[in-house]
């Protein structure tokens, strides 16, 4: 069969012309792209051609603007006068300037462009400014000229782990002190905390220049700019390098979804026109982000944002990404109100196969880079092959996000009482995948921490945790919180995907949610942080979820539980209980919120001595110590069964090894 993801899925076998057109339109684009022998790394090469460029004659400015009439260079350097600097248009909508004297342009100056478009002069940073900074005390940002020695790294020969614990982050907030932390001080306070809790990879998210320090990072006007707020780009550099010593990967959290609407300061209309990277008119507006929409057909647009990720890769070193948006980059109505119900709604004439050759080209392109590179889709559709290779029929995905899995946790604890959860509905949700399609698990989404919203601990214990996480303050509501918080993150490693995800705070508890500074709290940092020393105060209960997170990922490791298949033995709705192993484990869960389980037969894989080796339940964890670290021998049932009988207490979490 041509396309294996026929094979894989047989219910897909009536769309295989789909997948041909899909063939064909990647097979197009490559030739319209690439000169024989090239490669899409070689093509990708925009920021070294386009931009400020010094050699040792001068300095070269050049940039794609076909709507542009005219352009010039401003600044510091010659007095802000418009017109002292005109660049030469070329074929192609180029504009090209030479600037005689190695000293000319400096450190630190700063610097605009000035478009003409149908007689007007208009103001624009750079496409490719590598450092954008925003004026004290005003809303304008320039473009500042940013050069450097070539960064001394010593992460040679680094590679990715084979099992992904993502430990989600954004560096502004990773502080204790009510501020805008630094590219420093995550490196020096929060990374070493991230290796002792056992993550083997970072996801950063804000790193490309945005104007709105609320939008989460998600509205981009600089996309080769690391974010000045934090620091410089050598100390974003010095912080990869640093993760990359610690055995730590890097990821970037990418936005090619979409781009803020800025002019001045951002890509839009850069030449004047609305069409230059976006589609033209109603097309190019996204009517929930009030963001603009990338036209993936046209090669420039192609050729920028290929370059932006190999520029992210080669100058810094990142190991992959995570690409925000998915779901509205692959549809023209962008997923907004459709329920992904059957497969004719991925194969219809609402699906952009434009920005599905785009993700293709862009998955194949990191992957010519780096064959070890890590990328994972945020994609709320399910579409089929989205994480199977290109040669499969795929878009090419390393993994993608499990994003019904947090949606189902939410749920649960909204609408349903323990009592009545379904353990079939949970370990379906958590278990079932697109054949051969590796996800990334995790229990809760970074907007779930946002203010508006509540993570999983807050939504349990709202004001009582102001009240009652002293270690020697007796709460029900935060037993039952802590029991559950502990129970809901280990079904979700050990079942929930081939890699594991967790945002910032979110691993012992994090009390309340992150507001960014804006008009109505006056402008305050309070809640913007992130309050280590919760953690780490032993006078509080949050210390156990912390220690419970770090045991937790230390026992998915030595059990081998990630990439491995489950096998399901044992669920009962009545009792709540869920048994599974997965790799050398054997998860037992009883999610009842008062029925413990006394003598409870449970099938086992195989006859033999089965002994405790963690537990939700245990004091170190802030639990009863209700469950005894001892073995357990196995008996035959008369169909040849073996079964092992246990006490299981309710809402704790047992797992064994066989001896």
């Amino acid at each position: 069969m041509k396309h294996k993801i026929l094979q894989y899925d047989p219910y897909l076998k009536p769309y295989e012309k789909d997948f041909d057109l899909r063939a064909e339109r990647l097979k197009n684009k490559l030739q319209e792209l690439l000169p024989q022998g090239q490669s899409l790394w070689d093509f990708a090469n925009g920021y070294e051609y386009f931009g400020l460029h010094q050699t040792p004659d001068g300095w070269y400015y050049r940039e794609w603007a076909p709507g542009a009439e005219a352009m010039y260079l401003t600044g510091d350097f010659c007095g802000w006068d418009r017109h002292a600097y005109p660049m030469e248009k070329l074929e192609n909508g180029v504009f090209s300037l030479f600037i005689p004297g190695k000293d000319t342009l400096q450190n630190g100056m700063k610097v605009l462009t000035v478009v003409v478009h149908e007689g007007q002069e208009l103001e624009r940073i750079p496409l490719y400014a590598n450092y954008v900074v925003q004026e004290k005390d005003s809303v304008e940002w320039n473009a500042v000229i940013h050069t450097a020695e070539a960064y001394p790294w010593t992460d040679e020969g680094f590679k990715p782990k084979s099992k992904l614990y993502i430990y989600e982050c954004h560096i502004g907030m990773a502080q204790e002190e009510g501020k805008v932390g630094s590219y420093r001080e995550f490196m020096e306070n929060t990374l070493p905390r991230i290796k002792k809790l056992g993550y083997t990879a970072i996801q950063i998210m804000a790193i490309m220049e945005h104007p709105y320090y609320a939008s989460f990072g998600y509205q981009v006007t600089n996309f080769f700019a690391p974010s000045s707020r934090f620091g410089t780009p050598e100390e974003l550099k010095a912080l990869i390098d640093r993760a990359h010593k610690l055995g730590i990967a890097v990821l970037l959290d990418v936005v090619h979804s979409h781009a803020c609407k800025n002019t001045r300061e951002g890509i839009n209309q850069f030449d004047g026109t609305d069409y230059q990277f976006f589609h033209a008119g109603g097309q190019g507006e996204h009517p929930a982000w009030n963001t603009k929409c990338f036209n993936y057909d046209k090669n420039e647009v192609i050729h920028f944002l290929l370059s932006n990720l190999k520029y992210w890769m080669t100058q810094f070193h990142f190991d992959g990404f995570r690409f925000d948006g998915v779901t509205s980059m692959l549809y023209h109505d962008h997923g907004l109100g459709t329920a992904f119900m059957g497969y004719d709604q991925y194969f219809s004439m609402n699906t952009d196969v434009e920005a599905v050759t785009y993700l293709q080209l862009a998955n194949l392109m990191v992957r010519q880079g780096n064959p070890k590179a890590i990328t994972i889709a945020e994609d709320t559709s399910a579409l089929p092959g989205l994480a199977l290779p290109v040669k499969d029929g795929g878009v090419g995905f390393t993994y993608r996000l499990a994003m019904g899995e947090p949606d189902m946790w939410i749920k649960l604890l909204k609408e349903v009482s323990d009592d009545n959860w379904n353990m079939d509905y949970i370990y379906y949700e958590l278990s079932t995948r697109r054949p051969k399609e590796p996800v990334i698990g995790y229990c809760e989404s970074h907007d779930q921490a946002l203010v508006g919203d509540k993570t999983i601990m807050f939504r349990m214990c709202d004001s009582e945790m102001y009240w009652s996480m002293n270690r020697d303050n007796d709460s029900p509501i935060i037993d039952r919180a802590m029991a559950l918080h502990k129970m809901i993150r280990l079904v979700t490693l050990s079942l929930g995907g081939e890699g594991y995800l967790n945002f910032m705070g979110n691993e012992f508890g994090h009390p309340e949610w992150i507001d960014f500074p804006r008009e109505g709290n006056g402008w305050s940092y309070h809640y913007c942080r992130r309050q280590w020393h919760l953690a780490d105060d032993k006078n509080l209960k949050y210390q156990y979820l912390n220690r419970f997170d770090k045991d937790m990922i230390a026992l998915s490791k030595r059990l081998r539980v990630l990439g491995k298949t489950d096998r399901q033995l044992y669920i009962s709705n009545d009792q709540k209980i869920m048994a599974f192993r997965k790799g050398e484990g054997v998860f037992l869960f009883n999610f009842h919120p008062t029925w413990s389980q006394d003598g409870l037969e449970i099938p086992m894989p195989e006859a033999g001595t089965y002994r405790v080796c963690f537990t939700s339940d245990d004091f170190d964890y802030g639990g009863h110590g209700r469950v005894y670290h001892q073995d357990y021998e196995t008996h035959t049932r008369t169909d040849g069964t073996p079964v092992l009988q246990i006490y299981l207490p309710c809402r704790t979490a047992v797992v064994l090894q066989k001896v």
